[in-house]
């Protein structure tokens, strides 16, 4: 029995429509129910396929996104139409298309310091969603993506042990190994916390990371996501 589903398409596009497709059935069923989806949404690649996906999706459903709450698991500290922007590729290839209200998008100031917008960041998360005992917000679901050396969000494989260790829903990171240096990323305590959490796993190179970070004993930071979950969704076209 793992704590983690893995779930194979052919290829990225695939993938794209099938984890849109399943996105879509998760809003569908917090408007039935009434409650707000808190989701905390990642850039990459893999991200600008599925939010087309979504896009074109909802154009034959009837699937509102009025409740819809969107937040972010990384954001690069730059400006928000710079092209390095994480909210840019989400505002160009979601927001507009859906019409998204902008009382709805909580988006991380990356044209602040790392530590002045992790510390907004945070603040909104909190008055948003709701939080666990452990003063953690509930997202309802955390998309991630996957880089070659297994890191998620912008949580890396050189981190330090306060890193993995803190207790704080955003932490401003200085001197990424990934361009561009300063960043704010979501912690794993605020990724333990989610209800669900999707890694969107795609694209040539990765295949020994996800292998690695699928191990019991694996170093990765997917690794250490997937040992701190009960259960992690990995949609993925990689072979393993």
């Amino acid at each position: 029995m793992t704590n983690f589903e893995l779930i194979s398409f052919r290829n990225d596009s695939e993938l794209a429509k099938g984890a849109a497709g399943e996105w879509l059935k998760e809003i569908a069923s917090a408007n039935r129910r009434a409650i707000p989806h808190c989701v905390a949404l990642s850039g990459g690649r893999i991200a600008r396929k599925f939010f087309s996906a979504v896009a074109e999706l909802v154009k034959a459903q009837t699937v509102s996104f009025n409740s819809v709450h969107f937040f972010w698991a990384d954001e690069r500290c730059v400006p928000p139409d710079d092209a390095e922007s994480n909210f840019r590729l989400a505002r160009e290839l979601l927001f507009v298309p859906l019409k998204i209200s902008e009382n709805q998008i909580h988006r991380v100031r990356g044209e602040d310091s790392p530590e002045a917008a992790a510390r907004e960041a945070e603040a909104e998360v909190c008055r948003i969603a709701p939080l666990n005992a452990d003063g953690q917000p509930v997202l309802g679901l955390i998309f991630l993506g996957m880089g070659e050396d297994g890191h998620v969000a912008s949580l890396f494989p050189v981190e330090s042990g306060e890193v993995m260790s803190s207790k704080a829903v955003y932490q401003a990171v200085k001197n990424s190994p990934k361009l561009p240096p300063n960043r704010v990323t979501l912690g794993y305590a605020a990724i333990a916390a989610a209800r669900q959490v999707w890694v969107l796993a795609s694209g040539a190179g990765k295949q020994t990371a996800l292998r690695g970070s699928l191990s019991p004993t694996g170093q990765t930071p997917l690794a250490r996501v997937l040992r701190i979950r009960h259960q992690t969704k990995i949609f993925t076209d990689i072979l393993v």
